[in-house]
């Protein structure tokens, strides 16, 4: 019987007739700063700028060489997996039908339709994926389709594995920690069944999207009862069963969590720093580093960037979660006395390094004071604790809602 890992190699070696393996780079930056020898293995750079390619090249391949009469295939998506499945349908041929939620953005549906082609057709069903995805297989059984999961399926948890391939040929063997960004668990999956006990794991989910801790302490998968989108390419729901079969018996503290504004500030690092795109999912692996950093000192380390389809135009929301996160932004209610000379006094207040990034009155809350909304910008955290001193100082009533998630969505 063929071993998973003879059916990793022969997935890599065969999808070298598509695209060539994404590089494994060596990161002094982080290097340095962990004191260990960091290593990126970029799947930001593959032809659709993550891995989801590769579990759908190694699935259809399988299908088409078990039923060369199979010519369509199907996917509910809004993102990398829709991509990975369109370039193929594109490289192999064959018809492909891609659902995605209405509510996806314009530029993930004109990348997706950039790579399939002409031999693929996008349909926009549903406000929310449970909807998509049940329209999806609907469609499919009825037209005798093969549908393509993104990670609950054998043959894609094997094309994915084709990852820690490349990296063992890269490295000449296995490194001695790898830490990979979970979603599904696909990846995860399929990089743990090649390498096996050879190398130590940690496995990075969202805070808003912990499908693999919540499988793990119940035993089997769950259903999350809410999911935090913002990390879209990681936040499932539910983990895949087939690869939690292979993930099942790991440790609780393997498994790590990554709170969606720190990966932000990872984001914006690895852009500012290192000229590198990562979207939130794709910096999971980054992200997790400070969380590991004294059992990784003098390791040699592989992070899975495990994609770069980052919209820009999510930047600003970027930002300003990386400046929340870092303490050098934070928003109050001011109560402000209705008197000449109250306004001045508070700007007499701010100190060189502090800027207003937001001043709106919200309403009088009674005859002599106001509610205003202030944003303020500052250049190092600590400047906050002599602001809120000098308030206190001169009598000012104000809240912080810098931390009040019900406050910060209807204001902010």
């Amino acid at each position: 019987m063929t071993s998973f890992q003879d059916m990793a190699r022969l997935a890599e070696r065969a999808m070298r007739e598509v695209f060539a393996e994404t590089p494994l780079q060596r990161n002094a930056h982080l290097s340095e700063r962990f004191e260990a020898d960091i290593w990126l293995k970029r799947e930001d750079l593959t032809p659709v700028r993550s891995y989801k390619l590769r579990g759908a090249f190694n699935a259809m391949r399988k299908v088409l060489d078990r039923r060369p009469d199979q010519q369509l295939f199907v996917c509910a998506s809004a993102g990398n997996h829709a991509q990975g499945v369109a370039y193929m349908c594109q490289h192999f041929g064959v018809r492909g039908v891609i659902f995605m939620p209405v509510t996806t953005p314009q530029q993930k549906i004109q990348k997706t339709q950039v790579f399939g082609g002409e031999a693929i057709e996008i349909r926009l069903i549903g406000d929310y994926f449970d909807d998509t995805l049940a329209e999806a297989q609907r469609f499919c059984a009825a037209e005798g389709g093969h549908f393509l999961a993104p990670f609950d399926d054998d043959d894609v948890i094997e094309g994915q594995a084709s990852v820690a391939v490349e990296i063992a040929i890269q490295m000449g063997g296995a490194p001695d920690h790898i830490i990979l960004p979970v979603g599904g668990g696909g990846l995860s999956a399929g990089v743990r069944g090649f390498f096996g006990a050879r190398c130590r794991y940690s496995f990075v989910e969202p805070k808003g999207g912990r499908s693999l801790a919540a499988a793990i302490q119940a035993g089997q998968p769950v259903t999350l009862p809410k999911v935090d989108s913002f990390v879209d390419g990681a936040a499932v729901a539910r983990i895949g069963a087939r690869p939690f079969e292979k993930l099942a018996d790991i440790p609780a503290t393997a498994v790590l969590c990554a709170p969606e504004d720190r990966i932000c500030v990872t984001m914006l690092e690895m852009l500012n720093v290192e000229g590198i795109v990562l979207e939130p999912a794709g910096a999971l692996s980054v992200d997790a580093l400070q969380d590991v950093a004294a059992e990784i000192r003098g390791k040699t380390v592989v992070c899975v960037t495990s994609g770069g389809n980052f919209d820009f135009e999510r930047l600003p929301e970027v930002k300003e979660r990386a400046q929340r996160y870092s303490g050098v932004k934070k928003y109050f209610i001011l109560r402000l006395p209705q008197r000449p000379g109250a306004l001045k006094e508070f700007l007499n207040i701010l100190g060189p390094e502090d800027d207003i990034a937001r001043f709106e009155y919200l309403k009088k809350s009674a005859r002599n004071f106001g509610s205003v909304l202030i944003g303020i910008e500052t250049r190092r955290a600590e400047n906050f604790q002599r602001l809120f001193a000098q308030l206190d100082e001169a009598g000012f009533t104000y809240r912080d809602i810098t931390e009040d998630a019900t406050l910060s969505e209807f204001l902010i």
